[in-house]
Formats: structure tokens, C-alpha cells, sequence
């Protein structure tokens, strides 16, 4: 991975330094094609390989079960990442011992699993086709050249492509969650409510859990966790979003962003230990502190996702500068409002979607339960709107490039 992933990377830094210095040498860049899915498959096989090292997971008895684990389709692309110990016993359930010939046991489709997994895929589809999709050209509008813009249509694009990396990436997750399901396989989930979290660690309890977890138990707690002094504490956060960021692409912008989280843990946790009256005040338990919790969060939170999408260092700067220190220029606000009018009211319509689901958390397994009739007729309807609002722009999942 490091090797597909950062070797024309590094060498572009080594060349930006040979410049800087008149080394008169330049090293020519590999052009290496990423592999898809390299980075979710390679934290798969490590988390095998610690596990079993720290005495937590039996190893297996042949390739055959262990590429089956590697090589398991629905989540291998994208995540979300599926750790050994979770997936293994769940696969020897299904495969027979070697004596008795039979390669493996039937697998039986369960009628509860496959309404329920064909359901959770439905809403995967609509994130990724309905809103990812539908959002994304108003997205790539703003920010293909950001500079010049005022402050409203950055906050509008950077509050847009939020919408659009959790519906594409959340929908991804959904659907191979689903999909697994179906062969009756569980798989965690990866997403929960993330733009309702309350604190910046409490949005990484909630945002691509697969791989937050596994940098806290693979990474965080070997470098000392919140076991060694305050100071290290702080480092330890920081170290380990800097190299989240770095996992998530060969790029400065994306290193920027695990800065900035590793930033926002970090001085969430100075808070936390030194007023730590805060955690029980009244007024942060009251529905206004949570409000305003959730708020304050989610401003930081979409102020990290400008460095995740622009396409260079010029646009970040400009695009924060305007996201931060507003301008207050609404003399173009009317017009773009009606020129883009269908994409604003997809946002709308997120954001309404969001909250009653963040109220209504169990809607998808009531769904599944439905009467097969009534359930029929709901998946023809999410079917219809993702069908009948394609725009003919299919869109790739943005983490095909992680």
C-alpha cells in the first residue's frame, strides 16, 4: 500500500526539495494505478495479523478461508473495513470440516435477511444516486475554480459536498452491508447520524466507525492511548489524524485534514480535562446545549471538508478565508438560488430526511417488516425517484480513490 499509494508522491517532494536547493536532479514519477480497494483490504489482512498475534483470533487452517475473508466482494472496494475477528467465526459456521468432503454448507437465504438487506440497499442507492449524485454538479461548479466566489456560495458548496460524501459514502456502506446480509454475513455499520454529533470525538464515534475504530485499537492504544501523560495523550490524537488523513490519499490537502481533526480532538480533550464540570452541566444535558453542541461541531466539521475537496492549496486558502470570515456579498445570492434550484431543494430534502430519521432511528427494520405488498410498493417508489431523477452523469464513489 505504501508503495502504490505515496511512491510518486514522495518522489514529487523529493523533486519539489532538489529544485528548491539547485540539485539539478529530477526523478522521473512511477505513474503507478492505484489498485482499488488496496487500502481496505490491506488494513483487513493487518488486523488479521495483529489479532492472532495478540492472541485474540485463531489463525486459519487454510488459504482458502483466509482469501475468503481477503477477498469477501461487497465491502472490498470501499468499506467498510471488516476486521478478522468478526468476520472469520462467521465464515467457519459456514464452512464444513475437510473430512467430510462437502467444501461448503448450503447457505440458506433467510426470509428476514433478504427483506432487510434488500431494504438497507435501497437506501443506499437513494444516498448514492438520488443525493450524492443529484448534489455533485453544483459541488464540482463552486469548487473546479473557487476563487473569486464570496462566502455564500463557499459555505453553500462546502455544506454541499458534505451532504454529498456521506450520501456516497454512507450509501456505499449501506449497500454492502445489505448485500452481505443477504449471504448472511454481519457486517458493523459504518455510519451513525454523524452531522448530530456533539463533540469532535463524538463524531468519530459516528463517522466511517470501521476505520476510526481500527485506528484507535491498531494505532492509538500501541502509541500509549490515554494511558501515558496528558501531553502525550494530545500527541497520540494528533499523530493518529495525521496519518488518517494521509491514509485517505497522496496529497497535502488530505494531510491538512487530519490535521484539522486531529487539531479538534486534541484541544476537545485539553477541555474536557481540565473543566471537567462540563460534562455534567445542565445546560449542555438541555435540548439548547445540545443544539448548539451539535452546531459548533458540524461548523468545524464542514470547515475540514474543504481541504478533503479542493484540488489545491491556492483554492483551500482562498475557500477558508471565505468560509471563516464572511463578507457578507449577497448581491448574486437570488440568481444562484434559481439557477440552481434542484440541487438546493435535494439539500432540502436531506436535511428534513436526516432529522426524522435521527428521530426515527429503527425506520429501516420497520420498513423490512413491512407486509410484503405495502414493502413492494415502498421500494418501487425509492426505485422511481432514483430512476426518474437521474441526471445521465453516473458519479463514482468517491472512496474508489482511497
Amino acid at each position: 500500500m505504501g508503495f502504490f499509494k505515496y511512491a510518486d508522491f514522495a518522489i514529487a517532494q523529493f523533486n519539489i526539495f532538489g529544485t528548491h536547493f539547485n540539485l539539478n536532479s529530477e526523478i522521473p514519477l512511477l505513474d503507478l494505478i492505484l489498485p482499488i480497494g488496496i487500502s481496505f483490504y490491506t488494513f483487513q489482512t493487518i488486523s488479521y495479523t495483529v489479532d492472532i498475534y495478540r492472541g485474540h483470533l485463531e489463525p486459519s487452517k487454510s488459504f482458502r478461508e483466509f482469501a475468503l475473508f481477503v477477498a469477501f466482494f461487497p465491502q472490498l472496494v470501499a468499506g467498510p473495513i471488516v476486521r478478522a475477528k468478526d468476520f472469520l467465526p462467521q465464515l467457519r459456521e459456514k464452512l464444513d470440516n475437510f473430512s467430510s468432503g462437502i467444501k461448503l454448507r448450503q447457505i440458506i437465504i433467510n426470509n428476514q435477511n433478504l427483506k432487510l438487506g434488500i431494504t438497507i440497499m435501497a437506501f443506499g442507492f437513494f444516498k448514492k444516486m438520488f443525493f450524492a449524485d443529484n448534489i455533485a454538479p453544483l459541488v464540482d461548479e463552486i469548487f473546479i475554480n473557487p476563487i473569486g466566489l464570496d462566502s455564500f456560495t463557499i459555505i453553500l458548496g462546502t455544506f454541499a459536498f458534505g451532504i454529498q460524501i456521506y450520501g456516497d459514502f454512507s450509501g456505499y456502506s449501506d449497500i454492502a452491508i445489505g448485500a452481505a446480509l443477504i449471504l448472511g454475513f454481519k457486517i458493523p455499520i459504518n455510519f451513525n447520524k454523524p452531522y448530530f454529533a456533539i463533540s469532535p470525538s463524538d463524531f468519530w464515534r459516528r463517522w466511517h466507525i470501521s476505520l476510526s475504530t481500527w485506528l484507535r485499537d491498531y494505532l492509538y492504544i500501541p502509541l500509549g492511548g490515554n494511558k501515558k501523560s496528558s501531553s502525550r495523550t494530545y500527541l497520540n490524537l494528533f499523530t493518529v489524524m495525521f496519518l488518517g488523513g494521509l491514509w485517505h490519499g497522496a496529497s497535502w490537502n488530505f494531510v491538512i485534514w487530519g490535521v484539522l481533526h486531529g487539531m479538534y480532538l486534541a484541544i476537545h480533550k485539553i477541555i474536557s480535562d481540565k473543566f471537567p464540570h462540563l460534562k455534567i452541566h445542565p445546560f449542555f444535558k438541555s435540548k439548547i446545549g445540545k443544539i448548539i453542541s451539535i452546531v459548533v461541531t458540524q461548523y468545524f466539521v464542514f470547515l475540514a471538508w474543504i481541504p478533503f475537496r479542493a484540488h489545491n492549496t491556492d483554492d483551500m486558502m482562498y475557500s477558508i478565508q471565505k468560509y471563516i470570515f464572511i463578507d457578507f456579498q449577497f448581491d448574486n445570492v437570488f440568481s444562484f438560488v434559481l439557477t440552481h434550484k434542484w440541487p438546493l431543494l435535494i439539500m432540502g430534502i436531506f436535511v428534513i430526511l436526516h432529522i426524522f430519521m435521527y428521530f426515527k432511528p429503527n425506520t429501516v427494520y420497520k420498513i423490512s417488516k413491512m407486509n410484503l405488498k405495502y414493502w413492494t410498493v415502498f421500494l418501487t417508489s425509492l426505485l422511481f425517484l432514483v430512476v426518474y431523477f437521474y441526471n445521465g452523469n453516473s458519479q463514482d464513489f468517491i472512496y474508489f480513490r482511497f
